[in-house]
């Protein structure tokens, strides 16, 4: 089956975060059934501006160091472009519905302390780190850490 996809090009993503603004993605078509893929970075997911690496920013920004959604907005390498406070939160609640994000305070909290000491958690294809922490809790946030 995967013979069937040939390289059909490539287009520009949006993928804001510290060292990217516009990616380049490949395009591939499959002759058979001529449904077209787009292989994506895995910093970057689908439909979306920014990458997964900004939204691990923010995340931080926001709940460790205790700063406003205004400044919690990751760094960009575009310095004319701000992230808005709505959708930081909007990024947050997508990981914890609850009132103050209950949950994920706790949870950064618990995950700070375990990056602190220097403890390896490996869940799925990912390791827990700093850059990796918005697509870790996508993957995991239903245990409730």
């Amino acid at each position: 089956m995967c013979d069937s996809i040939t390289g059909h090009g490539w287009r520009s993503k949006q993928a804001h975060d510290e060292t990217h603004d516009w990616i380049a993605v490949r395009r591939g078509i499959c002759r058979p059934c001529h449904l077209t893929f787009t292989c994506l970075p895995v910093f970057s997911l689908p439909y979306t501006h920014y990458s997964l690496v900004a939204r691990s920013q923010a995340l931080r920004r926001y709940f460790l160091e205790h700063r406003s959604l205004e400044s919690a907005a990751p760094p960009l390498k575009d310095p004319d472009r701000v992230t808005d406070p709505s959708t930081l939160r909007r990024w947050f609640r997508s990981l914890d519905p609850s009132p103050a994000f209950f949950f994920l305070r706790s949870a950064l909290r618990t995950i700070a302390d375990w990056l602190t000491r220097g403890e390896q958690f490996h869940g799925a294809p990912l390791s827990l780190s700093w850059p990796t922490l918005f697509p870790f809790l996508q993957l995991l946030w239903p245990l409730r850490l």
